[in-house]
């Protein structure tokens, strides 16, 4: 018998692989999955998250966590397994311009810092970091977002959020010293390109990383797995099948880095066994019980941060089948 047929939209992780080249298939779906980026267009376009926030395309979508808590707590109809297929710390995406007189956390105070949009997940990790780990207030500084939110809010009163004008890139605007600091999920084209008149705001982002995991216990998440609804309410068996999908997957993943040279890094086995080192087997655990600190954290800085109303419940993110994994 034909499994149901689905449409699943992912970005293009080695973690993903598995599933766009069907070696690893979810029991009972006929899964169509689709490159769909969010930042960088891929074979299917981009905007991935306001695509399935906005007009529901997708059956199953790789989301941002902080757009998927504001639609969570609206009632809008979506419902996530944990599954984590983006995790980053946000200490290493925090980009100055050398000319600012910004050599630590508290020299951004009275700043204008530029985001992506300020529910980007990344966005409300570096704000909440910022306050919870060096002290520095987020609402003291100046906040400048390069476009719409996908999901409308309310800033809180006193907040002070500018939408740059169309065309301005933030790249740029942080070279030329428009804005003091960036922080945002993809480094700067600039950054990348070498200009001297940008650097990371830590002098050492790895070693602050490190010190982050081992005092927090997590690699913070950046993305969820969600569904609509409507397909969850039909097939309620699908949230762990598409969730075993995901764990297969990501053990394929892990067994590609056995061999030396399966990445074009000349050292990419090293850094594999260094990562082990610094941070465990597992950074990227997927299920509830080995996440609830971490989800719990980001809930309250979006809480503190005014993108949710009041707070909400780990178990009420996912799909009831899952909540004892």
């Amino acid at each position: 018998m034909a499994g149901l047929k689905l449409t699943m939209a992912l970005s293009h992780y080695d973690r993903h692989i598995p599933l766009f080249d069907g070696s690893v298939q979810a029991e009972g779906v006929d899964l169509q999955v689709l490159e769909v980026g969010q930042s960088e267009p891929l074979k299917h376009g981009r905007d991935r998250h306001e695509r399935m926030l906005q007009q529901s395309e997708f059956d199953v979508c790789e989301l941002s966590l902080s757009s998927y808590l504001m639609a969570k707590s609206r009632g809008m109809p979506f419902t996530a397994i944990p599954v984590f297929p983006r995790r980053l710390f946000s200490l290493s995406q925090m980009w100055v311009n050398v000319d600012t007189g910004i050599n630590s956390p508290p020299d951004l105070i009275g700043k204008r810092v530029g985001l992506s949009t300020f529910q980007t997940t990344l966005s409300v990790l570096a704000k909440g970091d910022l306050q919870s780990e060096y002290s520095v207030p987020w609402r003291k500084m100046d906040w400048i977002v390069s476009k719409e939110e996908a999901v409308p809010f309310k800033p809180p009163e006193g907040v002070r959020i500018e939408l740059v004008a169309a065309g301005k890139k933030m790249g740029a605007m942080l070279e030329q010293g428009e804005i003091s600091a960036l922080m945002v999920p993809h480094p700067p084209q600039q950054a990348l390109k070498g200009s001297p008149k940008i650097r990371r705001l830590f002098a050492d982002p790895k070693q602050e990383e490190i010190k982050y995991f081992h005092k927090n216990g997590y690699y913070p998440i950046m993305h969820v797995v969600a569904f609509k609804d409507e397909v969850l309410a039909k097939n309620p068996w699908l949230a762990q099948s598409i969730m075993a999908a995901f764990d297969k997957a990501k053990e394929t993943c892990v067994a590609y880095y056995d061999d030396p040279n399966w990445s074009r890094f000349v050292w990419g086995r090293h850094l594999f066994e260094e990562e082990r080192k610094a941070f465990g087997d597992d950074p990227w655990p997927h299920g509830v019980k080995k996440n609830r600190a971490n989800l719990e954290r980001f809930i309250g800085y979006s809480l503190d941060q005014g993108l949710i109303e009041k707070k909400l419940e780990v178990g009420e993110l996912f799909a009831a089948t899952t909540l004892e994994s």
